[in-house]
């Protein structure tokens, strides 16, 4: 008989003892909500798949995520989001997550936003298709009263635009 493994996902290992009580105090305050679920009426090889990720990427293009409002106030993140192109590549973005390694995007734009791997799943027939647009916010936003009330229902009416059937979300 075979032993089974069982991992535990730590998500404050990497900040330090004081912050990490801190998050944890302010999490515990957080009122608990009903998630939304809705079952997928297809399945994926018949759906249109949008990825949003919590990275904080935007098009070179494009207007940047505000650092500066973070390093000023750590509890506050940047509220607003960016569309992203289905045929964006690691050379069409910058990353403006205080969070994460810049490298990553440099380096594979799939390890934030898999784009790519999503074009794999279409061609194989996985998926009907990849949306024409996706999202991504910046993550790590602790005081999301605006995101949510402005940014995710934006996010929501753009999707339902191009008739997004499944949603993948790609932490940052």
């Amino acid at each position: 008989m075979e032993a089974q493994l069982q991992y535990q996902v730590d998500s404050y290992r990497f900040l330090e003892r004081a912050v990490k009580k801190m998050v944890r105090s302010w999490i515990r305050m957080e009122q608990p909500r009903e998630i939304p679920w809705t079952p997928l009426r297809h399945p994926p090889s018949e759906c249109t798949v949008a990825l949003i990720s919590s990275a904080g990427l935007a098009l070179k293009t494009d207007r940047p995520f505000d650092q500066a409002g973070e390093r000023a106030n750590p509890w506050w993140g940047d509220p607003s989001f960016r569309v992203l192109p289905k045929d964006a590549t690691g050379a069409d973005v910058n990353l403006y997550h205080m969070h994460i390694n810049p490298h990553l995007v440099e380096q594979d734009l799939n390890t934030l936003l898999p784009l790519q791997r999503l074009q794999e799943l279409e061609t194989g027939g996985e998926i009907r298709a990849s949306s024409d647009h996706h999202y991504t916010y910046m993550g790590y936003t602790l005081q999301p009263k605006t995101l949510l009330a402005e940014s995710v229902p934006a996010m929501t009416r753009l999707m339902q635009r191009d008739e997004v059937d499944l949603v993948i979300l790609v932490p940052g």
